[in-house]
């Protein structure tokens, strides 16, 4: 009898650690795509500061093309938008809708030899693509850590509890469009 009661309390004890231990690395999960998600909306912020520095150096050289300021304007606010940054699917949704706004925006600076040999303008174009690469690396730190979360919480037999602790699936950051953002737009000036 003493010796089922040991067994039992080693099992109880066994298990109590293993609980320990997933719901230990599910918090530090969940804190990682936290923070990897907090990292992508820090560069879509700083990206929507530039854009306003962009569409005025752009502006002075094609006065006439109203509809593609406003339309940028739109989209640039749309990303930072509480909704876009509280879900990954807003977000990307209105990344691919920026991503459009921009391709229009760059087409309109084309046509303007000066403003693409102006100094101004080009440094906005190297800051735009060097956050345009920071915003790509934060999604993919993202994405790593959301699977790296689903799969802690889909494997046996952590789901049997997990969902009771108060852990759920994260949604992954795609974009509707991929191949309107599989690269940064393209600046040819």
């Amino acid at each position: 009898m003493e010796i089922i009661l040991l067994v039992i309390a080693g099992i109880a004890v066994l298990l109590g650690l293993y609980l320990w231990n997933t719901y230990n690395s599910l918090v530090r999960l969940n804190v990682r795509v936290e923070e990897a998600w907090s990292d992508i909306t820090v560069q879509l912020k700083r990206r929507a500061d530039l854009i306003p520095n962009l569409v005025e150096a752009v502006k002075g050289y094609a006065k006439h093309e109203k509809e593609v300021f406003e339309n940028v304007t739109k989209a640039r606010a749309a990303t930072v938008s509480p909704e876009a940054l509280q879900s990954p699917a807003v977000s990307a949704q209105a990344e691919g809708d920026f991503t459009n706004a921009l391709k229009s925006l760059f087409a309109v600076a084309e046509a303007y030899p000066q403003l693409q040999a102006n100094a101004g303008f080009l440094n906005l174009q190297a800051e735009l693509s060097d956050t345009e690469d920071k915003i790509m690396a934060s999604r993919r730190f993202y994405n790593g850590g959301v699977r790296e979360l689903n799969i802690k919480i889909k494997e046996f037999p952590a789901t049997l509890f997990v969902r009771g602790l108060g852990f759920k699936e994260r949604e992954f950051f795609e974009v509707a469009d991929s191949a309107a953002i599989a690269e940064p737009p393209k600046l040819k000036f």
